[in-house]
């Protein structure tokens, strides 16, 4: 039986007189991938957010191997937690290999910052290719595996990653949702993703929490939260 590594429990987070999250649950096991999803507004970023200690929460707890702690984004870092937020925010006008430098900035020994480059651009090929090209010279779907790549500099336990298909062909779409499998299945890395693409995330994730205004409307395995009609009833009401 896997541990659970990481939960969000009742937690709220209120931006002004807003509640973006209202009692939200949720938990991620050992190398599991876990997706949430729901309308616009429902707090799913948030979550993500406040996972990462960039959004601190009104009240609820965040818990790590089952240890209550307050989330501080160096120090989580350096617990093993890494955040691809939405927006493909790579540093243009820095070069491929400097933005996974950047990545790897709590890696000291430059040896193993090289190895980490190298495990990156190994596997997204793309990205060797175009190793000393400017980051902003490079097309969307490249940029998102870059910020993903960039992520993973920091060998996380737990990646948290906030719509990475977002603007993104179908084709780019499939590479990079088959990065996320493959970064899950050689690593081990457990990963949170926020995604509308249901159809094509639910075929990759071990289980799916589905939010709608700010709390968890329902939880499930793919399967089950297909046969049941909440996903339907959630989104189109």
């Amino acid at each position: 039986m896997k541990d659970v590594l990481l939960e969000i429990r009742n937690a709220c987070v209120r931006y002004g007189g807003v509640h973006a999250l209202d009692g939200a649950t949720a938990s991620i096991d050992e190398g599991e991938i876990v997706a949430l999803m729901g309308p616009n507004g429902a707090g799913k970023s948030t979550v993500l957010k406040a996972l990462f200690g960039i959004a601190p929460l009104y009240s609820g707890d965040i818990l790590w191997h089952g240890t209550k702690f307050k989330p501080v984004p160096h120090e989580v870092v350096e617990r093993g937690m890494a955040f691809v937020p939405q927006g493909r925010r790579v540093f243009k006008y820095l070069t491929v290999e400097e933005n996974l430098e950047i990545g790897g900035f709590v890696v000291k020994d430059k040896k193993e910052l090289r190895r980490r480059m190298e495990e990156a651009m190994i596997l997204f090929p793309v990205l060797k290719a175009k190793r000393a090209c400017k980051s902003g010279t490079l097309s969307g779907g490249q940029q998102q595996m870059l910020a993903i790549a960039r992520g993973l500099m920091v060998d996380p336990k737990v990646l948290l990653l906030d719509e990475p298909s977002l603007g993104l062909s179908p084709k780019m779409v499939t590479e990079v949702f088959h990065a996320i499998k493959k970064i899950n299945e050689q690593h081990k890395t457990a990963i949170v993703v926020v995604e509308h693409n249901i159809k094509s995330i639910l075929s990759i994730v071990d289980r799916a929490y589905v939010l709608a205004a700010g709390t968890v409307a329902a939880e499930g395995k793919p399967k089950e939260l297909l046969s049941s009609g909440v996903l339907e009833k959630i989104f189109l009401g």
